[in-house]
């Protein structure tokens, strides 16, 4: 692994801290040149120092051109896991959506498109996307976060279809909770469904470390997701009955 990756050129978007950090900490010590992107400059920058990476803070919609000037002309490696954890139902503000939508999806997509000529002229890259259980399940109390996290999820599903034999290896990391500011801006809906299996940022970088070891499309930090997946995928009505349990225990917590 620490052969595989030295001297790659790596960005890592939201890297401020929580995952991002974790994510930026461990390319690093594989020996990656490391890209610290994060819409806060001060944080970006005490990441990057600690590590001996470069910081280079903006919108991680177009943070492309400037981090490949940072990495001498080369990306070998992005990580797209700025996101936002939106919550609210359907009658959340229309901002709040497009936001959501615009943070969680659109913000892969112009990477994807700012990153794919030079890969597929190369015959490599790789592409990871934090996307979050909520991606492959859903999360109480936040519709705009599952929704888009949905679309996070497909997107990273497209791209390894259509490029995996050009070179090009996706990787979508689905955890639950995890002990970061987002989980802690969850409330009671987090309290009850997140935190109790929450884990390390730490953990979510070693998942993802071994999935490029295994070279595996989905990255699940914490393993009981699969066999939540696969009975949301065979028996629908089972799951979604079980869900709206935990909704209304979560309505009751509210009262």
């Amino acid at each position: 692994m620490v052969e595989t990756l030295h001297d790659k050129g790596v960005v890592v978007t939201g890297a401020g801290g929580g995952i991002g950090a974790a994510l930026a900490r461990r390319f690093a010590a594989a020996g990656a040149r490391v890209v610290v992107n994060d819409l806060d400059a001060a944080k970006a920058e005490a990441v990057a120092e600690e590590i001996g990476a470069v910081a280079v803070p903006g919108d991680a919609s177009t943070v492309v051109p400037a981090a490949r000037d940072a990495l001498s002309g080369t990306i070998d490696v992005y990580c797209a896991n700025a996101g936002l954890g939106s919550g609210g139902s359907e009658a959340a503000p229309a901002e709040v959506w497009a936001t959501a939508w615009d943070v969680n999806v659109m913000a892969h997509v112009r990477a994807a498109h700012a990153l794919l000529p030079d890969w597929l002229e190369r015959g490599s890259g790789r592409f990871v996307s934090t996307v979050s259980a909520a991606g492959l399940l859903t999360m109480i109390g936040a519709a705009p976060y599952s929704v888009t996290k949905h679309g996070a999820y497909a997107f990273a599903e497209w791209l390894s279809l259509t490029y995996r034999h050009r070179g090009i290896n996706v990787h979508a990391i689905c955890p639950q909770g995890v002990r970061t500011d987002m989980l802690a801006a969850t409330g009671t809906a987090g309290d009850l469904v997140l935190t109790p299996t929450a884990i390390e940022p730490e953990d979510v970088a070693e998942a993802l470390f071994a999935g490029i070891e295994e070279n595996r499309f989905l990255i699940l930090p914490h393993p009981e997701v699969a066999e939540y997946y696969r009975i949301r995928a065979a028996e629908p009505d089972k799951w979604l009955t079980g869900m709206n349990h935990i909704q209304q225990k979560w309505e009751g917590t509210e009262r």
